[in-house]
C-alpha cells in the first residue's frame, strides 16, 4: 500500500504517494542535483527527472528551483520533505526489521544518565521491536565508573564523556559542558555565583571550578548533587547556575556566553566503548541501535 500524506489546497484533498518517489524525493534533496541522487537510487539521470516530474504533477506545484550550480527546495518542497524523510526512515525501518534475525541473549549498557531518555529510549525502542529476546541491563554512571567496569567485564558497551586523554573509541557526537542559567531566576547576576556541582571533586575541580577562577568569578557552592538531574533542578528552581552539557539545558534556562563572560567549560566528546570480548551478534545490534539514536538526534531537517 502506498502512503498518503493529506495535503490543505483549498479543498479537502488526499495525494496518494509512492514511497518510491518519495525517496528519490529525498536523494535529490540531500544530494543537491540530480546526478548524484540517480548514483544513490540507481537509476539513470533521466529516471530521476522523470519521477520528480511526476511527483510535482501529482502535487500541483514545483518541489525543486532549478539553477545552474544544482536544485534546492521550493517553499513546497520545504512542507514535503519533513514527511518525506520520515516515511522513507519508517519504510526502510520496517524492511529491516523483517530480514533482520531475531537475536537474543544478554547486553549490559553504561550510559550517562544525561541521556537515558533523550537517546537511549530511542535506541531501546527500536531494538526491542526487532529482538524482544535479547536481555538488557542498563547502568547509569559518571563516565571514570563506566570505563572502570568495562575493563572489569561489567559492561558490554559504554557511552562516555571523554575531555582530556581522547581515547580511540568511536565519536558518537561532540558535547560540551556550559554554564547554565534560569531565564527566570538569572542567577548568573549574582555575587559571588552560586554554583551547583557534581559531589565528585576531580572534573569540578579540574574544570567547572577553574573556569570560574580563570575569569576571576568569586563563587560559592549553593548545592550538590550525584546526578545531571539534580544540577538541571538547581538551575529551574533558581538556586544556581551549573555546568551542563550543551544538549541537555532545561527549559526556561539557557546557556552562559562566552559574550557574557563565561563560555564553554571543557571540549567533551560523546565516545562509545566496547568490551574486547564483547562480540555477540546482540551486543553489536545494540551498539548499532545506539549509534542511530545518537546520529537521528544530529540530522537537521530542512524547516
Amino acid at each position: 500500500m502506498m502512503p498518503a500524506i493529506r495535503f490543505p489546497y483549498g479543498g479537502d484533498m488526499t495525494i496518494h504517494l509512492d514511497s518510491d518517489l518519495l525517496r528519490t524525493f529525498v536523494a535529490v534533496a540531500e544530494a543537491g542535483n540530480f546526478t548524484k541522487a540517480a548514483e544513490q537510487v540507481s537509476r539513470t539521470q533521466s529516471a530521476v527527472s522523470m519521477q520528480i516530474k511526476r511527483l510535482e504533477d501529482m502535487i500541483g506545484e514545483a518541489l525543486f528551483d532549478r539553477g545552474s550550480r544544482g536544485v534546492s527546495l521550493t517553499r513546497r518542497g520545504q512542507e514535503l520533505i519533513i514527511n518525506a524523510r520520515r516515511i522513507v526512515s519508517l519504510i526502510e525501518e520496517t524492511a529491516a526489521s523483517l530480514k533482520a534475525k531475531p537475536l537474543d541473549g544478554p547486553v549490559r549498557i553504561g550510559i550517562p544518565e544525561e541521556y537515558s531518555y533523550s537517546i537511549l529510549s530511542r535506541a531501546l525502542g527500536m531494538f526491542s521491536k526487532q529482538h524482544p529476546k535479547v536481555e538488557i541491563t542498563v547502568r547509569y554512571a559518571h563516565s571514570a565508573s563506566q570505563i572502570e567496569a568495562l575493563e572489569a567485564g561489567e559492561l558490554d558497551l559504554a557511552v562516555v564523556f571523554e575531555w582530556e586523554d581522547y581515547s580511540d573509541g568511536e565519536v558518537l557526537m561532540r558535547d560540551p559542558t556550559v554554564w547554565v542559567t534560569s531565564n527566570l531566576h538569572c542567577q548568573h547576576e549574582e555575587r559571588p555565583l552560586p554554583v551547583a556541582l557534581y559531589n565528585r571533586d576531580g572534573w569540578c575541580k579540574d574544570f567547572a571550578l577553574r573556569s570560574l577562577e580563570d575569569r576571576g568569578y568569586p563563587y560559592r557552592v549553593a548545592y550538590t548533587s550525584d546526578t545531571t538531574g539534580g544540577l538541571k533542578l538547581a538551575v529551574a528552581s533558581g538556586l544556581a547556575i551549573a555546568p551542563v552539557s550543551r544538549s541537555n539545558i532545561p527549559p526556561d534556562c539557557r546557556e552562559l556566553t562566552a559574550a557574557e563572560g563565561f563560555g564553554d567549560i571543557d571540549a567533551s566528546n560523546v565516545v562509545l566503548h566496547r568490551a574486547p570480548g564483547a562480540t555477540s551478534e546482540a551486543i553489536k545490534g545494540m551498539a548499532d541501535a545506539i549509534r542511530e539514536a545518537f546520529y537521528s538526534r544530529l540530522v537537521v531537517t530542512v524547516p
